[in-house]
């Protein structure tokens, strides 16, 4: 498995046991670069350590902020489907890159990891 690979099963194995999604944010927002599939990606990370590596790298204004899971699935993934962008996962290394998905990918990943029925939702 792919470095990417690893740290994309890493977050939604982390994000089922804490229920906890981190990102990254400044005063003005968060960043939401091209991601390695050429597209606009919103990237969360599945610990503090995590995020809080990415904000170090983005530079000093930003900050690790937390949601709760639940709130990421009903608001947040939601918003992120109607601004057509992607969600980046467990972005590392020293040009945070990592794989993104649809928010449905997402979503349906998600729905493994806590072990739900597709009908559960």
């Amino acid at each position: 498995m792919s470095t990417s690979g690893a740290q994309a099963a890493a977050f939604f194995r982390e994000v089922a046991r804490t229920r906890i999604v981190w990102w990254v944010r400044d005063d003005d927002g968060s960043p939401a670069p091209l991601s390695i599939s050429g597209q606009s990606a919103f990237p969360y990370w599945s610990s503090q350590t995590r995020a809080q590596r990415a904000a170090q790298l983005w530079g000093p204004q930003f900050r690790a902020v937390s949601m709760p899971l639940d709130h990421w699935r009903t608001a947040a993934l939601p918003d992120l489907a109607r601004n057509g962008l992607r969600v980046g996962i467990n972005w590392s290394g020293q040009r945070l890159t990592g794989w993104d998905f649809t928010v449905g990918e997402v979503a349906n990943r998600l729905v493994h990891a806590l072990g739900e029925s597709p009908h559960d939702q």
